[in-house]
């Protein structure tokens, strides 16, 4: 088993506001076939759902940024540290988060979970459900 090098992940990692998305060869390099995903929101499988789901994405914001930070190989483990920005109709919302990548003997991504706080930065800078969001979020920490 061996698993893609730091470089690969960190680059795949990457997006700067204004650059292009990694094309479906770029990740077809990494991902496995029969790729499991998860995040707060949706869950896929397979390489054709991973790829559409990342697709719709691109196509519902008006830019995206991911900036790869901290990084960590053990095994056939990864996780990997970023924060994503999401600029949509002129507002961006920023959501820091990690994924924990899993690789095959091949050393390609067979299952990646990404954990974020989706409710936060996605309510939190709404008028009248912000405050409500915030007020929640202190019930529960507080």
């Amino acid at each position: 088993m061996s698993a893609p090098d730091a470089e690969a992940l960190q680059a795949l990692f990457t997006k700067p506001y204004g650059e292009a998305a990694p094309t479906e060869a770029q990740w077809r390099e990494l991902y496995a076939d029969d790729v499991h995903f998860t995040d707060p929101t949706q869950e896929k499988q397979g390489i054709k759902a991973y790829l559409e789901a990342q697709d719709g994405l691109i196509k519902r914001c008006d830019d995206v940024m991911l900036k790869a930070s901290d990084l960590a190989i053990s095994g056939n483990v990864a996780f990997i540290e970023w924060t994503m920005g999401l600029k949509i109709k002129g507002v961006e919302f920023v959501y820091p988060g990690a994924s924990r990548l899993r690789f095959n003997d091949e050393g390609l991504i067979t299952d990646h979970r990404d954990y974020f706080d989706f409710v936060g930065p996605t309510f939190g800078p709404v008028p009248l459900i912000g405050p409500f969001v915030r007020w929640m979020y202190g019930r529960f920490v507080t």
